[in-house]
């Protein structure tokens, strides 16, 4: 068993990163939940070849649910209350016009660690702004480095593999294995390798490319660079914006928003022979302006698009201000501690001297004095 046994999850279903989430908690051992959505015909078989792809749902149970029936709020509340976890993914009050935010949760149930991931988070200026990944890592400032010259960013080095694939990978596994000793269980080796976290955090593109969506032979699906509304571009200014417009709503936002609408290269989304042609075009309007014009067109459009930003414009803009997504300690601007927490706090300490806390920390474990002697003396301290 998982270190996570034991553990209820209730997860409502969404995409991307959400159910990336509920997959590494069913497969550290929690018992998942899925809350779907019940189809509008109850009679309607899913498609199994589809299912059978979509890899971040393994190990989960499924449960499908009308949720705009008024039972279903009752229904939830009820799981929610023996449940451990509540994971979801939605916008910010999507959830509360359900019946279904923070505050009847934690009332049916004080103890429910209440999950949520969104692009930007539950507050600020863009908290309701539609986008995806590249949005949001422009934004942060985490793109930017990706870049170079005469190329635009894309992910930067540490990011997947170092950090992600790497050090979050292993913190998931200590707090794991902390949860599996409080709960009557043994201490254990914890085994993270950057290379079995980078694959493990491409599931989602194994799911793509089981899909159809991407191949061997990159550069000839849209998550890999051929699409247009896929892409990140050069302004005339040398900035960049990213363009992420994969939804039909959104895409159609991005066209009327570039005045496009009657374009005959972009008429059909998904017609790869127009693509090529079709970002040269794309690539020749962006150049035309500079990144603030694109930043003020498309200000709460459901475009999905987005500027990268440097690390000291990160740190300036005005919804990572709000937000505090960066702090400034002893002279230094560095990024906050995430994530949030509703009643935890947690700061920013000072970068210790080097042995500066010996004295505190021998009498803390109560070394004896001979031995405090011995060891000054060797000049093992």
């Amino acid at each position: 068993m998982g270190p996570l046994a034991g553990i209820t999850v209730i997860e409502m279903a969404g995409i991307g990163p959400t159910p990336f989430a509920g997959m590494a908690l069913a497969d550290l051992g929690a018992e998942v939940i899925l809350i779907e959505r019940k189809p509008a015909n109850g009679n309607a078989g899913s498609n199994d070849c589809q299912r059978r792809t979509e890899l971040f749902h393994r190990g989960k149970k499924s449960m499908a649910v009308d949720l705009k029936s008024p039972q279903a709020q009752q229904l939830l509340l009820q799981l929610i209350s023996q449940a451990d976890v509540l994971l979801e993914g939605y916008r910010p009050n999507v959830m509360e016009r359900l019946g279904l935010g923070p505050e009847p949760c934690i009332n049916a149930n004080p103890n429910l660690i209440y999950a949520r991931l969104t692009g930007y988070g539950q507050s600020g200026p863009l908290a309701q702004a539609t986008g995806h990944e590249p949005n949001y890592t422009g934004l942060s400032g985490a793109l930017w480095y990706g870049g170079r010259p005469q190329h635009e960013p894309t992910a930067p080095l540490t990011t997947m593999g170092d950090v992600g694939g790497g050090s979050m990978v292993l913190i998931m596994g200590i707090l794991s294995a902390l949860l599996h000793v409080s709960k009557g269980g043994q201490g254990q080796v914890v085994d993270a390798a950057i290379s079995d976290g980078s694959a493990y955090l491409s599931t989602l593109m194994w799911t793509l490319k089981h899909a159809g969506h991407i191949d061997e032979q990159f550069g000839h699906g849209w998550a890999d660079g051929a699409a247009p509304w896929n892409q990140t571009y050069q302004c005339s200014d040398g900035q960049y914006v990213t363009v992420c417009a994969l939804e039909p709503p959104f895409y159609q936002a991005l066209l009327q928003g570039l005045a496009l609408t009657s374009e005959p290269l972009l008429q059909q989304q998904w017609n790869r022979t127009k693509w090529p042609e079709a970002t040269s075009l794309l690539r020749q309007i962006f150049r035309a302006q500079p990144q603030q014009h694109w930043c003020e067109l498309f200000d709460g459009s459901d475009a999905c698009v987005g500027p990268v930003l440097s690390f000291e414009q990160a740190a300036q803009h005005p919804h990572n201000q709000q937000r505090n997504t960066f702090v400034k300690v002893n002279e230094l601007t560095q990024p906050a501690p995430a994530p949030r927490f509703s009643h935890s706090t947690t700061e920013v300490g000072s970068v210790p001297a080097v042995g500066g806390h010996n004295d505190e920390l021998l009498r803390r474990f109560e070394i004896d004095a001979e031995l405090q002697q011995q060891l000054r003396h060797s000049g093992t301290i």
